[in-house]
């Protein structure tokens, strides 16, 4: 492991932990140490040669604990596998220059350091993490919901990866929590062009949204207001007994939401009553995920 601490928990617990490692870990005479960084602001291009790896790799530390550095210190994480290609310095540095660029908010570089060190050390305890970081930078991508979600499909699969590689690690239990929170964003683009259809009074375009909210993302918050709208397509298309049904299911399965008490109103005025058909797609769906 890099670190001399436990596993990294989180993203942010790393700073802390490169400020002890820092402290542990001096660079020398103060002197000396003041007149590289005084090339550093002097220089942008500095090429560095011939330094030792330790010396390289715990200024890039230094780096990573000043928040507004976290470029340089990638860079210089990046020199460490440069000048020593193959030590176990190098493998260091390439993880800590992933990190480094996630701090930087560099995700396409971050993306391609983590990518480059798990297909280099894949069996590395720290493979997790590097791909932990690969998820977390697509995810921090994903987009406002009235705008194209491929960058939330990719934060998606790229987190399912972690869960389905590192099922019992850490990193596995933050990317379900982020998965969620993704799937949840799908779906509300779902509903989004759902309710412009509905709007329109393009009913079918609308149920067939509706219809993936309550298939695809059943266990997102959007599913109660889903089988609502599905409600009212059903019931402007006169076919009552999905529009029933619809109602039924969302006061079985949410029975205190403010949905139900809006659907089965509108079915009541109609002169019916919540009635569930066990033939109907809606019925199936929730049978099948045990919410029915």
């Amino acid at each position: 492991m890099i670190f001399s601490s436990p596993s990294i928990r989180a993203a942010g617990r790393v700073v802390r932990v490169v400020a002890l490692l820092a402290a542990a870990a001096p660079l020398g005479a103060c002197s000396t140490f003041g007149g590289w960084w005084d090339s550093i602001l002097g220089k942008k291009d500095e090429t560095f040669v011939d330094q030792p790896a330790d010396k390289l790799y715990n200024e890039g530390l230094y780096l990573l604990n000043n928040k507004h550095e976290s470029s340089d210190a990638a860079k210089r994480f990046e020199e460490v596998d440069r000048q020593h290609p193959y030590s176990d310095w190098a493998r260091k540095s390439l993880l800590m220059s992933a990190y480094s660029y996630y701090e930087a908010r560099d995700y396409d570089s971050c993306i391609g350091a983590a990518s480059r060190y798990i297909t280099l050390h894949p069996g590395s305890p720290d493979a997790a993490y590097a791909q932990y970081l690969i998820a977390a930078s697509n995810f921090d991508q994903i987009p406002d919901i009235t705008r194209d979600q491929g960058r939330t499909e990719k934060a998606i699969a790229s987190l399912e990866e972690v869960i389905r590689k590192y099922p019992n690690s850490e990193y596995a239990t933050t990317a379900r929590r982020k998965l969620e929170s993704a799937r949840d964003q799908l779906a509300g683009k779902e509903m989004l062009v759902g309710r412009y259809y509905m709007d329109k009074r393009d009913f079918t375009g609308a149920i067939n949204r509706f219809k993936t909210v309550v298939t695809q993302y059943q266990t997102t918050r959007h599913v109660e207001e889903a089988l609502e709208r599905l409600t009212e397509a059903y019931m402007a298309l006169g076919i009552v007994s999905e529009a029933q049904t619809a109602a039924a299911v969302l006061g079985h399965n949410f029975p205190d939401s403010k949905w139900y008490q809006d659907a089965y109103q509108l079915v009541k005025s109609n002169g019916l009553e919540p009635s569930e058909n066990q033939g109907s797609w809606i019925s199936r769906a929730f049978k099948k995920v045990g919410l029915g």
